[in-house]
């Protein structure tokens, strides 16, 4: 594909609207993509130029199309047909001259995960590295060591107000520890502030029947060990606050993979494990998307494409969408 100092190529879809839609957004997406999403077309308005014996005046048909929207590639979707079909739309327009492109079933697995490559005048859809470069490293740790210092400066009074009204309201420490897997498997201990009494965890197997989170996953509502205190912070979210020290000491991350007990840890396998790439986060699509309500299996398959697809602008927009979910106790 050519850089954004020349117009974006004009495409054609042939396939599902939800694929067509995916790759609209891939592609504003991507400065690097420099591409138009114009027309989508489903495979059974494309027949006439998927068969082996396509005519002239389907050929004119296609040229007029292509002619009108002034397309410059097509793009055929995965299971849009079988093998033989898409042959013979690859075929048909590239008998008309146009530039023709597949997106390989594995798209949906890696999700947005690719880049227009150019291999000796072929254009193919490139599956990028799936691990983060050092300096992407640099710049998703720099970005965490500003974002918690400054949160840590600003919110040092309410830290020190909640952490003595947990003290001062039921026996116990002030802070819940709790190990986590985190990068590359490496154990920590998660910090939060107590909002249960301090025998929470051997009172947890006596409650186990009143289990209503998804599966593997445990919360009950009105769970009778969260203290008066307590209930007020995991309202308004305040217990999290102390993962602000996890992320300065380097264990955990502003935006990242959701941080798993070992018990859950132990039920992934194969690539999803893969998620350990990156540092686990205070937030991430897990949080938005309410990790309490999201089965364990879909969770770590949504863990696995954000490290696949991470950036910085990722990063920023799972913030800006965290704010409201924190503010109205959604997502929890």
């Amino acid at each position: 594909m050519a850089g954004q100092l020349t117009p974006a190529e004009r495409c054609l879809f042939i396939g599902p609207t939800d694929e067509a839609l995916r790759f609209r957004e891939k592609v504003e997406h991507d400065y690097a993509a420099n591409a138009k999403l114009v027309a989508q077309i489903e495979l059974h308005d494309a027949g006439p130029w998927a068969s082996g014996t396509v005519s002239e005046r389907s050929l004119d048909d296609a040229r007029e199309l292509v002619r009108k929207l002034k397309i410059q590639r097509v793009i055929i979707a995965p299971h849009a047909s079988g093998g033989g079909d898409m042959l013979d739309l690859m075929r048909t327009f590239g008998a008309i001259g146009v530039r023709v492109s597949l997106i390989p079933a594995m798209l949906q697995v890696v999700g947005s995960a690719v880049e227009f490559d150019d291999v000796q005048g072929i254009a193919v859809l490139g599956i990028r590295s799936f691990h983060l470069s050092r300096s992407s490293r640099m710049v998703k740790r720099l970005f965490d060591l500003l974002g918690a210092t400054v949160a840590v400066v600003l919110l040092s009074p309410l830290l020190a107000g909640i952490a003595l009204l947990v003290k001062l309201t039921s026996h116990g420490p002030v802070f819940f520890r709790q190990e986590r897997v985190g990068r590359r498997g490496r154990p920590f201990e998660l910090l939060k502030f107590r909002s249960m009494v301090a025998d929470a965890e051997e009172r947890k197997a006596d409650l186990a029947a009143q289990n209503q989170a998804a599966e593997g996953f445990f919360k009950i509502a009105d769970d009778p060990r969260i203290t008066r205190v307590g209930r007020i912070l995991r309202r308004t979210n305040l217990d999290e606050l102390p993962q602000l020290l996890n992320v300065l000491r380097g264990e955990m991350s502003l935006v990242g993979p959701r941080p798993l007990i070992p018990q859950e840890d132990k039920r992934v396998v194969g690539w999803h494990r893969r998620r350990l790439e990156l540092t686990p986060g205070i937030t991430g699509h897990w949080q938005v998307l309410g990790s309490s309500r999201v089965p364990l299996d879909e969770m770590v398959a949504i863990d696995y494409l954000y490290v696949a697809n991470w950036s910085l602008w990722t990063d920023l927009k799972l913030l800006l969408r965290t704010i409201p979910h924190v503010l109205t106790g959604r997502g929890l």
